[in-house]
């Protein structure tokens, strides 16, 4: 892919935005299940993090309902430094009996699966390092194996620290979104914003990066060829930001986003465009 634009390496996703339907129920989920801190809550909406930038932002929709057969969120993925991070995540999970979704070894990394108050999907992961990602040529070869239990929690062998939070190191590590049409969203999030193609599951799923990583972004089709898009009564994805590195590389994507001739919308912190399944994605640095 060549001729192809290409976004940055240092391109990242930044925060979410999601729609809950009780603020405070889903706060106290965050909070208490999974770690995150409250950076400030106004009016409604609420900005949680690791103690640095904004990784979750949630907007109160009371009596929204949950997100089912339509486009929008699979789940977004929290990405923690180290295993041992993965392990006390885990330990913190089954401490407070937080339901889980599933369990997964992907060669690339280990990941825990479960879902919020509101049954937006989370994924909370490690990745192993770079050099050991298995590859066929310019793809990565990600797995679906079960995860070793035994070996996650072993990491724990003398951890006495008590339950603390996310590090503050923690990012959103990538997106994984619901859309109507793969090729429609491959010409989007690779033709279009820039992200290279790092792997094809059939025809059913593929995943995107910059600078070499697995997956920033991936998109199924597993709600639904030609889901239509959530109805405004539903909790769920709001946005989500694509950071890049610096202005001139943000005025080359949104040069290729005018050049096909997307419309675009200003939003807090940065230019919002959406995918062709209504996605929202906020370009920002």
């Amino acid at each position: 892919m060549s001729d192809s634009p290409s976004l940055p390496p240092a391109t990242r996703i930044g925060a979410v935005t999601l729609a809950v339907a009780d603020l405070g129920r889903s706060l106290e989920f965050y909070q208490q299940a999974l770690g995150f801190r409250l950076h400030r809550r106004a009016d409604g909406t609420a900005a949680l993090g690791a103690g640095g930038p904004d990784l979750l932002r949630l907007v109160e929709q009371p009596g929204a309902r949950p997100a089912r057969g339509v486009t929008g969120l699979y789940h977004f993925a929290v990405l923690v430094p180290t295993r041992r991070d993965l392990a006390r995540s885990l330990r913190r999970l089954a401490e407070l009996r937080t339901p889980l979704q599933g369990m997964s070894d992907h060669a690339v990394s280990e990941a825990i699966y479960l879902a919020d108050p509101d049954g937006n999907g989370i994924e909370i992961y490690r990745d192993r390092p770079r050099a050991e990602w298995p590859r066929a040529g310019p793809e990565v070869r990600m797995t679906v194996e079960p995860l070793d239990l035994d070996g996650l929690l072993g990491e724990l062998a003398g951890d006495e620290e008590p339950w603390s939070g996310l590090r503050p190191a923690t990012t959103i590590g990538h997106m994984h979104l619901h859309v109507a049409d793969i090729a429609a969203a491959r010409q989007f999030y690779v033709g279009v914003l820039g992200f290279e193609l790092m792997q094809r599951f059939g025809a059913q799923a593929e995943f995107v990066a910059a600078g070499g990583y697995h997956h920033h972004i991936a998109y199924n089709i597993w709600a639904g060829r030609g889901a239509p898009p959530p109805a405004p009564d539903m909790a769920g994805l709001r946005s989500f930001e694509v950071l890049l590195p610096d202005q001139a590389a943000l005025e080359a994507a949104l040069s290729r986003v005018r050049a096909a001739g997307l419309p675009v919308e200003q939003a807090a912190g940065g230019t919002l465009v959406r995918d062709p399944s209504q996605n929202a994605v906020v370009l920002t640095v």
